[in-house]
Protein backbone atom coordinates (compact mmCIF):
# COMPACT_ATOMS: atom_id res chain seq x y z
CA UNK A 1 0.00 0.00 0.00
CA UNK A 2 1.63 3.32 -0.93
CA UNK A 3 0.50 6.99 -0.24
CA UNK A 4 0.91 9.01 -3.43
CA UNK A 5 -1.03 12.60 -2.54
CA UNK A 6 1.18 15.40 -1.37
CA UNK A 7 -1.39 16.09 1.36
CA UNK A 8 -1.08 12.18 2.98
CA UNK A 9 1.91 13.29 4.92
CA UNK A 10 -0.58 15.19 7.40
CA UNK A 11 -2.62 12.22 9.08
CA UNK A 12 -6.27 13.04 9.59
CA UNK A 13 -7.59 13.92 12.99
CA UNK A 14 -9.42 11.38 15.16
CA UNK A 15 -12.52 11.06 14.40
CA UNK A 16 -14.97 12.68 16.69
CA UNK A 17 -18.52 12.36 16.96
CA UNK A 18 -20.35 13.55 13.96
CA UNK A 19 -23.42 12.07 12.34
CA UNK A 20 -23.67 11.52 9.07
CA UNK A 21 -22.55 13.61 6.45
CA UNK A 22 -22.19 16.19 9.55
CA UNK A 23 -18.89 18.17 9.41
CA UNK A 24 -15.68 16.01 10.22
CA UNK A 25 -17.12 12.83 9.10
CA UNK A 26 -14.00 10.22 7.34
CA UNK A 27 -15.40 8.73 4.52
CA UNK A 28 -13.01 6.42 2.94
CA UNK A 29 -13.79 5.44 -1.38
CA UNK A 30 -12.78 2.71 -2.93
CA UNK A 31 -12.88 3.53 -7.00
CA UNK A 32 -11.76 6.78 -5.85
CA UNK A 33 -9.91 8.01 -9.41
CA UNK A 34 -13.24 6.63 -11.39
CA UNK A 35 -15.83 9.29 -12.82
CA UNK A 36 -18.69 8.38 -9.39
CA UNK A 37 -15.68 7.96 -6.99
CA UNK A 38 -14.51 11.71 -8.04
CA UNK A 39 -18.23 12.91 -8.19
CA UNK A 40 -18.23 11.56 -4.59
CA UNK A 41 -15.31 12.59 -2.93
CA UNK A 42 -16.69 16.74 -4.30
CA UNK A 43 -20.29 15.83 -2.87
CA UNK A 44 -18.94 14.39 0.73
CA UNK A 45 -16.36 17.14 0.06
CA UNK A 46 -19.37 19.95 0.26
CA UNK A 47 -20.72 18.12 3.58
CA UNK A 48 -17.76 18.95 5.21
CA UNK A 49 -16.38 15.35 5.18
CA UNK A 50 -12.95 14.57 5.38
CA UNK A 51 -11.82 12.12 2.48
CA UNK A 52 -10.06 8.84 1.97
CA UNK A 53 -9.11 8.27 -1.63
CA UNK A 54 -8.85 4.68 -2.21
CA UNK A 55 -6.87 3.84 -5.64
CA UNK A 56 -5.17 1.89 -7.99
CA UNK A 57 -3.98 4.96 -9.59
CA UNK A 58 -0.47 5.88 -8.67
CA UNK A 59 -1.03 9.69 -9.94
CA UNK A 60 -2.09 12.13 -7.49
CA UNK A 61 -5.59 12.44 -7.71
CA UNK A 62 -6.43 16.37 -8.02
CA UNK A 63 -9.73 17.58 -7.34
CA UNK A 64 -11.47 21.14 -7.60
CA UNK A 65 -14.64 21.94 -5.95
CA UNK A 66 -17.04 24.05 -8.20
CA UNK A 67 -15.26 27.23 -7.13
CA UNK A 68 -12.53 26.10 -8.61
CA UNK A 69 -10.79 25.65 -5.40
CA UNK A 70 -8.85 22.28 -4.35
CA UNK A 71 -10.80 19.13 -2.96
CA UNK A 72 -8.57 18.43 0.56
CA UNK A 73 -8.37 14.52 0.71
CA UNK A 74 -5.53 11.45 1.62
CA UNK A 75 -4.72 9.14 -1.31
CA UNK A 76 -4.08 5.64 -0.53
CA UNK A 77 -3.19 3.17 -3.31
CA UNK A 78 -4.22 -0.23 -2.99
CA UNK A 79 -5.07 -3.29 -5.24
CA UNK A 80 -7.71 -6.36 -4.82
CA UNK A 81 -6.02 -9.00 -2.78
CA UNK A 82 -4.65 -6.05 -0.46
CA UNK A 83 -7.07 -5.63 1.46
CA UNK A 84 -5.60 -6.66 4.94
CA UNK A 85 -3.13 -3.71 4.44
CA UNK A 86 -5.73 -1.20 4.96
CA UNK A 87 -6.86 -2.30 8.43
CA UNK A 88 -4.91 0.18 10.42
CA UNK A 89 -6.54 3.08 7.64
CA UNK A 90 -10.48 1.69 7.85
CA UNK A 91 -10.13 2.48 12.04
CA UNK A 92 -9.97 5.72 11.25
CA UNK A 93 -13.13 5.30 9.12
CA UNK A 94 -16.67 6.33 9.51
CA UNK A 95 -18.38 5.53 6.46
CA UNK A 96 -16.44 3.27 3.72
CA UNK A 97 -18.00 3.23 0.11
CA UNK A 98 -17.23 0.06 -1.47
CA UNK A 99 -17.34 1.53 -5.41
CA UNK A 100 -14.13 -0.20 -7.47
CA UNK A 101 -14.37 -2.14 -9.86
CA UNK A 102 -13.89 -3.64 -13.71
CA UNK A 103 -16.10 -4.20 -16.70
CA UNK A 104 -14.16 -6.27 -19.69
CA UNK A 105 -16.81 -5.44 -22.26
CA UNK A 106 -17.49 -8.83 -24.17
CA UNK A 107 -15.05 -10.63 -23.15
CA UNK A 108 -15.12 -14.56 -21.15
CA UNK A 109 -11.63 -15.85 -21.13
CA UNK A 110 -10.86 -18.14 -18.00
CA UNK A 111 -8.22 -14.68 -17.23
CA UNK A 112 -10.97 -12.11 -17.57
CA UNK A 113 -13.58 -14.50 -15.49
CA UNK A 114 -11.00 -14.89 -12.71
CA UNK A 115 -10.57 -10.83 -12.79
CA UNK A 116 -13.64 -9.79 -12.44
CA UNK A 117 -14.87 -12.00 -9.89
CA UNK A 118 -11.92 -11.09 -7.57
CA UNK A 119 -12.06 -7.27 -8.28
CA UNK A 120 -16.08 -7.10 -8.60
CA UNK A 121 -17.00 -9.88 -5.77
CA UNK A 122 -14.15 -11.12 -3.70
CA UNK A 123 -12.26 -8.24 -3.43
CA UNK A 124 -15.44 -6.16 -2.25
CA UNK A 125 -16.46 -8.84 0.22
CA UNK A 126 -13.11 -8.72 1.89
CA UNK A 127 -12.65 -5.28 2.60
CA UNK A 128 -16.91 -5.48 4.03
CA UNK A 129 -15.70 -8.23 6.03
CA UNK A 130 -12.76 -6.70 7.05
CA UNK A 131 -14.06 -2.83 8.00
CA UNK A 132 -16.91 -4.53 10.14
CA UNK A 133 -14.14 -6.97 12.46
CA UNK A 134 -12.35 -3.46 12.43
CA UNK A 135 -15.30 -1.77 13.92
CA UNK A 136 -16.56 -4.05 16.24
CA UNK A 137 -13.42 -3.98 18.00
CA UNK A 138 -12.99 -0.12 18.08
CA UNK A 139 -14.38 1.94 21.05
CA UNK A 140 -18.00 3.12 20.02
CA UNK A 141 -18.19 6.12 22.48
CA UNK A 142 -17.84 9.38 20.52
CA UNK A 143 -18.34 8.78 17.57
CA UNK A 144 -21.52 7.59 14.72
CA UNK A 145 -22.36 3.96 14.22
CA UNK A 146 -19.82 3.12 11.30
CA UNK A 147 -21.95 2.78 7.83
CA UNK A 148 -21.01 0.93 5.00
CA UNK A 149 -22.17 1.90 1.49
CA UNK A 150 -21.56 -0.91 -1.45
CA UNK A 151 -22.19 -0.53 -5.05
CA UNK A 152 -23.74 -3.69 -6.61
CA UNK A 153 -24.76 -2.35 -9.34
CA UNK A 154 -28.20 -2.51 -11.29
CA UNK A 155 -26.63 -5.48 -12.87
CA UNK A 156 -27.14 -7.61 -10.02
CA UNK A 157 -30.66 -8.00 -11.56
CA UNK A 158 -30.77 -6.50 -15.25
CA UNK A 159 -28.90 -7.27 -17.91
CA UNK A 160 -25.84 -5.02 -18.53
CA UNK A 161 -24.49 -6.22 -21.76
CA UNK A 162 -21.51 -7.54 -20.20
CA UNK A 163 -22.49 -11.36 -19.13
CA UNK A 164 -18.80 -11.39 -16.97
CA UNK A 165 -19.37 -7.66 -15.44
CA UNK A 166 -23.34 -8.85 -14.49
CA UNK A 167 -22.00 -13.03 -12.86
CA UNK A 168 -19.77 -11.40 -10.13
CA UNK A 169 -22.12 -8.24 -9.07
CA UNK A 170 -24.96 -11.17 -8.74
CA UNK A 171 -22.58 -12.77 -6.34
CA UNK A 172 -21.56 -9.72 -4.39
CA UNK A 173 -25.52 -8.86 -4.13
CA UNK A 174 -25.77 -12.39 -2.92
CA UNK A 175 -23.00 -12.44 -0.54
CA UNK A 176 -24.00 -9.01 0.78
CA UNK A 177 -27.68 -10.25 1.58
CA UNK A 178 -25.93 -12.76 3.38
CA UNK A 179 -24.03 -11.27 5.45
CA UNK A 180 -25.97 -8.60 6.47
CA UNK A 181 -28.01 -10.79 8.53
CA UNK A 182 -25.21 -10.91 10.68
CA UNK A 183 -23.06 -7.45 10.14
CA UNK A 184 -25.98 -5.73 10.17
CA UNK A 185 -25.70 -5.40 13.94
CA UNK A 186 -21.90 -3.82 13.56
CA UNK A 187 -22.55 -1.69 10.43
CA UNK A 188 -25.25 0.35 8.98
CA UNK A 189 -25.17 -1.59 5.38
CA UNK A 190 -26.77 0.72 2.36
CA UNK A 191 -26.81 -0.95 -0.56
CA UNK A 192 -26.13 1.13 -3.94
CA UNK A 193 -27.95 -0.06 -7.20
CA UNK A 194 -27.22 2.07 -9.95
CA UNK A 195 -28.12 2.24 -13.65
CA UNK A 196 -26.10 3.07 -16.56
CA UNK A 197 -23.94 6.37 -16.25
CA UNK A 198 -21.40 8.34 -18.03
CA UNK A 199 -17.83 6.71 -16.73
CA UNK A 200 -14.82 4.56 -18.10
CA UNK A 201 -16.45 1.68 -17.67
CA UNK A 202 -19.73 2.62 -19.42
CA UNK A 203 -19.14 5.46 -21.92
CA UNK A 204 -22.54 4.91 -22.96
CA UNK A 205 -24.51 5.39 -19.65
CA UNK A 206 -27.50 8.01 -19.73
CA UNK A 207 -26.88 9.60 -16.34
CA UNK A 208 -24.03 11.88 -15.37
CA UNK A 209 -21.92 10.76 -12.22
CA UNK A 210 -22.48 13.80 -10.57
CA UNK A 211 -26.34 13.63 -10.76
CA UNK A 212 -26.03 10.19 -9.66
CA UNK A 213 -23.63 11.00 -6.52
CA UNK A 214 -26.34 13.49 -5.39
CA UNK A 215 -28.96 11.09 -5.46
CA UNK A 216 -27.49 8.44 -3.16
CA UNK A 217 -26.48 11.22 -0.80
CA UNK A 218 -29.36 12.62 -0.95
CA UNK A 219 -31.42 8.95 -0.55
CA UNK A 220 -28.94 8.23 2.18
CA UNK A 221 -30.17 11.72 4.13
CA UNK A 222 -33.72 9.72 4.22
CA UNK A 223 -31.97 6.89 5.91
CA UNK A 224 -32.32 4.84 3.02
CA UNK A 225 -31.01 1.34 2.78
CA UNK A 226 -31.60 0.37 -0.55
CA UNK A 227 -30.66 3.17 -2.92
CA UNK A 228 -31.78 2.70 -6.37
CA UNK A 229 -30.92 5.37 -9.05
CA UNK A 230 -31.58 4.45 -12.71
CA UNK A 231 -33.90 5.70 -15.33
CA UNK A 232 -35.47 2.22 -15.53
CA UNK A 233 -38.63 1.68 -13.67
CA UNK A 234 -38.46 -1.67 -13.16
CA UNK A 235 -35.36 -1.80 -11.16
CA UNK A 236 -37.39 0.10 -8.24
CA UNK A 237 -39.88 -2.66 -8.00
CA UNK A 238 -37.29 -5.78 -8.88
CA UNK A 239 -34.66 -4.76 -6.65
CA UNK A 240 -36.70 -4.29 -3.12
CA UNK A 241 -38.74 -7.80 -4.14
CA UNK A 242 -35.19 -9.19 -4.22
CA UNK A 243 -33.88 -8.00 -1.72
CA UNK A 244 -36.52 -8.88 0.67
CA UNK A 245 -36.79 -12.53 -0.81
CA UNK A 246 -33.11 -13.11 -0.15
CA UNK A 247 -33.71 -11.93 3.26
CA UNK A 248 -36.17 -14.06 4.12
CA UNK A 249 -35.09 -16.73 2.30
CA UNK A 250 -30.88 -16.37 3.60
CA UNK A 251 -32.62 -16.05 7.53
CA UNK A 252 -34.59 -19.18 7.23
CA UNK A 253 -32.05 -21.36 5.85
CA UNK A 254 -29.10 -20.17 7.21
CA UNK A 255 -27.87 -19.68 10.71
CA UNK A 256 -25.29 -17.53 12.56
CA UNK A 257 -22.15 -18.96 13.85
CA UNK A 258 -21.64 -19.50 17.62
CA UNK A 259 -19.36 -17.17 19.35
CA UNK A 260 -15.88 -18.51 19.92
CA UNK A 261 -15.35 -20.07 22.85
Amino acid sequence: MADSSPSSAAPLPAAGGPALGSPGAVVAITGANGALGRALLRRWHARGARLIALTTCEEPLALNDPAGDPVPLRQVCWRAGQEALLEPLLAEVDVLVINHGVNRLGRRSAAAAEEALEVNALSAWRLLELFARVVAQRPAAGRPRAEVWVNTSEAEIQPALSPLYEISKRLLGELLSLRALDLAATLRIRRLVLGPFRSALNPYGVMSADWVAGEILRQAGWNCGLIVVTPNPLTYVLMPLAALTRRLYYGLVSRPEPPAA
